[in-house]
């Protein structure tokens, strides 16, 4: 999909782009798979704020995705590609041959009327789902799962792509968009090809209003507070945060602290970190 400018008639205008949606199908959702989505800006069950910033935002409805593809063995023909604004990713309405519809992440070069499989001997064309066993080495995967049977849950972000590297005994050797070489059981199952909507990244944002239609509200800087709402506040005039590095405002470093735990079950997986080392 390409990316669509304006002329500057405002100054908002002047920066903004868009994606251009000339693409998808010009049709209602599927109401079957659609759920009310409730706001809780950034609040949890006790009605305490744990998510700052966060309010507003357009009401929107989610669309259940078929993370699973546990439908085996049968042609599923791609009816709609369409919008989803719970997501980067654009979505895929297929229906299968028992007449059942489903919606899938839509991956690059997918179109309308193609004819796409979950199955172990499926061919390797986008978005057909295999075992990772059944899956040449080199090739570009997404919708990966941890897990056999729980669905997908890496990489499923728009542009996202992760490139089989190597098989070894049970476990498989995976390269992640982050640069992180990880381990995959070999009976987990990946879809081939790579996210689309590939342009997303690009797009401008260009005025405040549309982070505010996201459900984003104004972050103020901890500088400019008092010191009583954060280590940043207090001093007369611009004053500097008055102390090594930043902090949150509950006293943690951050600009480049590392949060993970240091003795995390899941580290005999990862192969080769993001950073390279």
């Amino acid at each position: 999909m390409a990316i669509k400018t304006f002329n500057p008639t405002t100054p908002s205008r002047r920066n903004m782009t868009v994606i251009d949606y000339s693409g998808l199908s010009k049709v209602k959702p599927e109401k079957s798979l659609l759920e009310t989505l409730k706001k809780n800006s950034g609040r949890n069950s006790y009605g305490r704020i744990t998510v700052r910033h966060r309010g507003g935002g357009n009401k929107k409805k989610y669309r259940i995705i078929d993370f699973k593809r546990d439908k085996m063995d049968m042609a599923a023909t791609v009816l709609t590609l369409e919008y989803d604004p719970n997501r980067s990713a654009n979505i895929a309405l297929v229906e299968y041959e028992d007449k059942e519809r489903r919606y899938i992440i839509a991956p690059n070069g997918l179109k309308v009327g193609d004819v796409v499989y979950s199955s172990a001997n499926a061919d390797i064309k986008p978005g057909n789902c295999l075992p990772i066993a059944n899956i040449p080495l080199g090739t570009i995967i997404h919708n990966i799962e941890l897990y056999p049977g729980r669905g997908a849950q890496l990489v499923r972000s728009a542009g996202g792509a992760a490139q089989l590297m190597a098989k070894e005994g049970e476990a498989a050797q995976v390269r992640l968009p982050s640069g992180e070489v990880r381990y995959i059981r070999m009976n987990c199952k990946a879809t081939i090809g790579q996210v689309g909507n590939i342009d997303y990244e690009n797009v401008q944002i260009g005025k405040a209003g549309r982070t505010r239609h996201k459900g984003f509200r104004p972050t103020v800087r901890g500088s400019v507070m008092n010191p009583c709402d954060h280590p940043h506040g207090g001093g007369e005039g611009k004053s500097p945060i008055g102390r090594p590095s930043p902090v949150t405002p509950w006293g943690k470093p951050t600009m480049g602290y590392k949060t993970r735990k240091t003795k995390n079950r899941t580290d005999k997986q990862i192969v080769r970190r993001r950073n390279g080392k």
